[in-house]
């Protein structure tokens, strides 16, 4: 990667919703220095201006006229980044182009992705090229699938330093989750299902956990798509929303590190909800409902109020069931609601961890656990109000 580049980071969509908050973040934690200099981009330069006044970012702080037609204009971005950020999505119909742009300058990407047909299309044609100019490409580094990949990461280096070896089989436990998704996963959703009408062969992409784990074929999995007793926590479990793509990058990240959680590896995701009857009824009711729909769900560039963003929440427990009978039990918490404030938070850091702690990184299509793993924990920890711990 040229050390000639004049950014480390840019805020691709710094006028939307999501990509103002990862700006405002970028004011709060890093300023105006030269630890790490970062700028704005967008379609509309005057907008772009309004809100690097309105967060109170320094007003040497360069803007970018980008537009995602544009493809001169997204190669001139990454030709002056070492990271391009985007938060312009849904990324199926935005973001192909930006890709191959940093995958062909050898610059690092972040997004927040949380969709496999388009990730697995990325990877099929961009790959090589990113192997072979150095540019260090991590999808998914927000809600979906940080707190996941590496809460699987942080419990099964838990369990070898215990056991000395890894869990076989980890089970997500979503505890608690409050706050709203963001207008841009339900975007997502929408442009996802118009995809598979055009491009119906994505269906088997969606349908197999392993799709993005590089042809590699795991052991069955557990049929996370229906309400089910947990027999170990002695509670009522329901699908999760989430679940399709973490669980597809949890087995890439198994297949990125050599799978290091072994080739028998099984990982299932789903929400607790309750003990009893009553907990069985809420977990039945729960599995019918598609949280992702209905007449409230926010537009792309809408999102919750700063109140709102900070009194939100996640929990997700992390069980490392091992051959002897035992279990590891690990705990990964946000402080604020997981769309919007903790995202912005946690793909901000991402970016500035690829850029300032993962100097040897190869190049490569990444998810976060085998590009960033502990060093981005470490970051999560200290700068982004997560926690990572043993129970």
């Amino acid at each position: 990667m040229s050390n000639e580049k004049k950014f480390d980071v840019v805020i691709y969509g710094a006028t939307g919703f999501t990509g103002r908050l990862v700006a405002e973040y970028m004011v709060r934690q890093y300023g105006h220095n030269q630890e790490v200099t970062w700028a704005m981009a967008g379609r509309n330069i005057e907008k772009l201006a309004l809100v690097r006044e309105e967060i109170g970012a320094h007003e040497d702080t360069s803007l970018l006229a980008v537009d995602s037609e544009n493809k001169n204009s997204l190669d001139n971005m990454a030709s002056h980044s070492k990271c391009v950020l985007t938060t312009v999505g849904p990324y199926q119909l935005y973001g192909s182009d930006l890709v191959t742009s940093c995958a062909e300058a050898g610059t690092d990407y972040v997004d927040l992705t949380g969709e496999p047909g388009w990730m697995y299309e990325m990877i099929e044609q961009n790959e090589e090229s990113a192997k072979k100019s150095g540019a260090r490409i991590v999808f998914s580094c927000g809600f979906d699938s940080i707190p996941f990949d590496l809460g699987v990461l942080f419990v099964q280096n838990a369990a070898k330093e215990k056991y000395g070896m890894p869990a076989p089989h980890v089970r997500g436990r979503v505890r608690a989750m409050h706050g709203e998704f963001s207008g841009g996963t339900v975007a997502s959703l929408s442009a996802t299902m118009s995809t598979l009408r055009e491009k119906p062969e994505l269906i088997n992409v969606l349908a197999n956990p392993f799709s993005l784990s590089g042809g590699f074929k795991g052991p069955d999995q557990l049929d996370d798509s229906k309400a089910l007793f947990d027999e170990k926590l002695e509670m009522w479990i329901t699908p999760f929303i989430m679940a399709s793509i973490n669980t597809k990058n949890i087995h890439r990240s198994n297949a990125l590190m050599g799978h290091a959680y072994g080739e028998d590896f099984c990982y299932d995701e789903m929400s607790i909800a309750g003990s009893g009857d009553e907990g069985k009824a809420r977990a039945e009711s729960m599995a019918t409902l598609n949280p992702l729909v209905g007449d409230d769900m926010p537009a792309p560039g809408e999102g919750p109020s700063q109140e709102s963003r900070e009194n939100g929440n996640f929990n997700v427990l992390f069980c490392a069931d091992m051959p002897n009978g035992e279990t590891l039990n690990a705990t990964v918490t946000g402080d604020m609601d997981p769309g919007y404030g903790s995202t912005s938070k946690m793909i901000a850091e991402s970016a500035v961890c690829l850029v300032k702690d993962c100097l040897d990184l190869e190049g490569g299509i990444y998810t976060p656990a085998p590009s960033m793993g502990k060093k981005l924990i470490t970051r999560l920890v200290n700068n982004a109000g997560l926690t990572f711990s043993l129970d």
